[in-house]
């Protein structure tokens, strides 16, 4: 059995400031909070006796800060992993990106990976490589990434949709069992000891 421990990254915005769709090309920093975010991460595993074969991150800082904070190492980076480009819309706030592409379009990609007008998703790329990931991979393997490239994992494995799981909070994580070519969610948008935690190990 393979399993394919999957977590957001910290948070990379202070209390009260607003949040802004930041991808691929908003390389930001964890914050203190998100900082504190990953250590909970890193202590809920080793509790749970979990020991990871390999670490994968995308190349951005929040992802291998988050990484390094959970376990003491510096992780592989993998492209796929890798943020989406929110084309016009990097680094606008909520209300903006409305504005420009309209609630029914953002709507469109919470809930079915479809992209907006001029984002760069790349999602046949993505799904690809998720499935030649999980392929070939082997072990407890822990991988970093953020939201929108996280959900690809649920559609390339054929999970999308299964208890209503798409998207993960920051500092949130969840748990994908692969047997051969079947795979197994079993959880999703998991925070250590939050309302909702599941004890996944």
């Amino acid at each position: 059995m393979t399993r394919l421990v999957i977590v957001r990254h910290g948070n990379t915005f202070e209390t009260g400031e607003e949040p802004r769709r930041v991808g691929a090309r908003t390389d930001l920093p964890l914050t203190a909070a998100g900082v504190e975010q990953a250590r909970a991460l890193g202590w809920h595993f080793a509790k749970n006796r979990v020991q990871f074969d390999r670490v994968l991150s995308s190349p951005l800082i929040r992802t291998r800060q988050t990484a390094s904070e959970i376990v003491d190492k510096e992780p592989e980076t993998a492209d796929f992993l890798n943020e989406i480009d929110h084309g016009a819309d990097e680094n606008l706030t909520e209300d903006a990106v409305i504005a420009r592409i309209g609630a029914e379009a953002l709507e469109r990609w919470e809930q079915s990976l479809v992209a907006p007008p001029g984002w760069d998703v790349g999602a046949d790329r993505r799904i690809a490589a998720w499935r030649e990931f999980a392929r070939t991979a082997d072990g407890t393997i822990l991988l970093v990434t953020s939201n929108g490239a996280a959900r690809f994992a649920l559609a390339a494995l054929g999970l999308m949709g299964e208890d209503g799981a798409q998207k993960l909070r920051t500092g949130s994580y969840g748990v994908i069992d692969l047997y051969g070519a079947k795979a197994r969610l079993i959880g999703w948008n998991q925070r250590p000891g939050g309302p909702g935690d599941k004890g996944l190990f």
